[in-house]
């Protein structure tokens, strides 16, 4: 399945995505599941029935919104690619290296990614992010999997002078600086994680590419270590990392700037496309 938060004609919904439509699943299942989030944690079992069904509404008319509006956690994982690790000059790490993200970071595809006035230093990182689908905690990576809801495509936009200066909270959090989506397509869509590649293109032009098989920390392996201090629910999304080619990273550098289009494609997930817009 892929599964879409979106609003048309005033309404915000959530459903399925079929062929050039969607299946209202938000109008179907009832006020009890006012979010995708909340389908997912209290009625995956109907959820999945929906597949098949006519479509409700052309997926063209519909604008797309992040797929989990309301996540309880987004974890992201930095360094987390061997050759990554290589080009930024740096050791691979013993264990994961975490740091969060706020909602209001994240925006849809097609949404601006918004560059910060105070910054030059905007830059790209292609990743690919899980959502957690059934909830746990100290989960052992051999039954990782069978928590794992599905995939989507993810941007962790970096304000890079202000990540390096001051400090990696305030680098990856200003307002509306990360992309999410189109969609979540589920986990049985997807039967291995490291066949699958990302590349990332900045106004047509790839600037990374990478396979997932070159992961430092495998998706089981992430998500036996976040569970081990924190529980995992349903629509939480862990974001597992950029691979090699980043901007600051370059000689010279290369920063996105008001007007970009940026994209991240994984195999079999899809396209995130957004525009760089300025802060007003």
């Amino acid at each position: 399945m892929k599964l879409v938060s979106y609003s048309a004609a005033g309404r915000a919904s959530f459903g399925l995505v079929q062929g050039d439509g969607i299946v209202d699943a938000g109008r179907r299942l009832g006020d009890r599941c006012p979010t995708l989030r909340a389908a997912v944690a209290q009625a995956l079992p109907q959820l999945r029935a929906l597949e098949g069904s006519a479509a409700d509404i052309a997926l063209a008319d519909a604008t797309l919104l992040p797929p989990i509006t309301d996540p309880d956690k987004i974890i992201c994982v930095g360094l987390n690619y061997r050759k990554h690790a290589a080009e930024a000059g740096l050791k691979v790490p013993e264990q994961p290296s975490l740091f969060l993200r706020l909602a209001n970071t994240m925006v849809p595809h097609g949404g601006g990614m918004v560059c910060p006035r105070i910054s030059t230093a905007f830059d790209f990182e292609g990743e690919l992010a899980l959502v957690i689908g059934k909830p746990g905690r100290h989960i052992a990576a051999a039954d990782a999997m069978q928590h794992v809801l599905g995939y989507t495509c993810f941007n962790d936009g970096s304000v890079r002078d202000i990540q390096l200066k001051h400090s990696v909270t305030a680098g990856k959090n200003f307002v509306a600086t990360g992309g999410i989506g189109p969609w979540i397509v589920t986990s049985d869509e997807v039967p291995d994680v490291g066949d699958l590649t990302l590349t990332t293109r900045l106004n047509g032009q790839e600037v990374q590419h990478g396979r997932l098989d070159d992961l430092i920390f495998d998706v089981p392996a992430l998500i036996a270590y976040v569970s081990a201090f924190t529980p995992l629910v349903a629509g939480d999304v862990i974001s597992t990392g950029t691979p090699e080619g980043v901007g600051f990273a370059r000689k010279p550098p290369l920063f996105m700037k008001p007007g970009d289009a940026i994209e991240v494609e994984i195999s079999r997930i899809g396209v995130l496309k957004n525009e760089i817009v300025a802060e007003r």
